[in-house]
């Protein structure tokens, strides 16, 4: 069983390093941020569509429930938020401040798990969080020659989309298989970027070539690599760990800013990204701790009713 956990944190971490390509791949990009997003989503709806079609997935979005079509629904148009805001701040503010700003999603899972969900976070938890808080202050604090307030507030939006849209794919992952519930996401999401660019008068077509292989990198290691690998593992972990995991994002993205386009990080931004993942890693050995912990009791639980004691 451990070493199961260790495999399928192994996969998150996969995630995790695929979904920090997002902000570099955007920032070759020359298109507005709405078709950014809205060509990303159109190549996820287009490649997940044969898998979608097969009878056992095709059958499932039948059988869904008015309440569950609906919770999806509400999750689509929230991670069409996240992205539209995500990508905007690009065109405003440094990478390692919009990154960093956009892990504080963690919180916001976090709170949202506990009081609307009924969720547990043991003290050092919390702890954990707040260090990893810290760490991301200090680096969006830190300032940069590009980063800018318009900016460093849409990544905040984007966190806070994101944090919401986390929490409701944890309400219906349990009932709904990856596959159905990603393309139901994904095509809401689109829906709702079509409508955003329908309505801002954006064009919709006259854009190069290059920008529809940028927008299917962006699809291919974000979406499928990245995001779809959040949506599966909100099946085995909790919304605040997925959350938590995110942190190391901008870390990666810092990174690579820093040897592809010269964005050299100033010490607080350095020093703010151990300190993430130093917090990182304390939630977790807690989250670790606590699986085990309810492991453990079930596992006793299912001995003392097949061997009641007398």
């Amino acid at each position: 069983m451990k070493t199961q956990l260790l495999q399928k944190k192994g996969i998150l971490f996969i995630g995790v390093v695929f979904a920090s390509l997002s902000a570099i791949l955007a920032r070759y990009s020359h298109a507005p941020a709405i078709i950014i997003s809205l060509y990303r989503m159109g190549w996820s709806v287009l490649l997940l569509l044969p898998a979608s079609l097969r009878a056992p997935y095709r059958n499932e979005l039948r059988s869904l429930s008015p309440r569950q079509a609906g919770m999806c629904l509400l999750s689509g148009f929230f991670f069409a938020l996240h992205l539209f805001f995500w990508f905007e701040s690009l065109n405003h503010t440094s990478i390692a401040s919009a990154a960093v700003l956009l892990s504080i999603e963690v919180v916001f899972a976090a709170l949202g798990f506990s009081f609307l969900m009924g969720g547990h976070l043991p003290s050092l938890a919390v702890a954990a969080i707040v260090i990893s808080l810290g760490g991301t202050i200090l680096v969006a604090s830190s300032g940069g020659g590009v980063s800018s307030l318009w900016g460093n507030i849409l990544a905040l939006g984007a966190a806070v989309a994101s944090a919401v849209y986390t929490l409701i794919g944890r309400s219906v992952r349990s009932r709904i298989s990856t596959t159905a519930y990603t393309f139901l996401l994904y095509c809401t999401c689109f829906g709702c970027l079509l409508l955003i660019a329908l309505f801002s008068g954006t064009p919709l077509v006259g854009y190069s070539p290059r920008e529809l292989v940028i927008t299917l990198g962006l699809c291919i290691c974000c979406n499928f690599l990245g995001h779809s690998i959040f949506s599966w593992s909100l099946r085995y972990f909790t919304p605040s760990f997925v959350s938590a995991a995110k942190l190391a994002e901008p870390v990666f993205a810092s990174l690579i800013a820093l040897f592809l386009f010269r964005e050299v990080p100033s010490l607080a931004e350095i020093v703010g990204g151990f300190i993430i993942l130093g917090g990182l890693y304390l939630y977790c050995r807690v989250e670790q701790s606590e699986a085990q912990l309810d492991l453990a009791d079930t596992d006793n639980d299912n001995a003392e009713a097949c061997c009641p004691k007398e």
